[in-house]
């Protein structure tokens, strides 16, 4: 299961092995899923985290 608080709501996707369950719907990707919660384009696993990088560490 993906957890994304968006306008002050939560929104729980549940991650099956051919696809994304939210609100009753199935969808064939995250980035359809995050379309259909915000009404913007995004990428997907960027909306829910899932590529979000850790800072590189500084070298001095």
């Amino acid at each position: 299961m993906l957890v994304r608080e968006w306008n002050d709501q939560l929104h729980r996707v549940m991650v099956f092995a051919d696809g994304f369950g939210w609100n009753n719907k199935t969808y064939s990707s995250l980035s359809e899923v995050a379309f259909a919660i915000t009404g913007t384009r995004w990428n997907g696993p960027r909306f829910f985290g899932l590529r979000d990088r850790p800072p590189k560490d500084i070298q001095l």
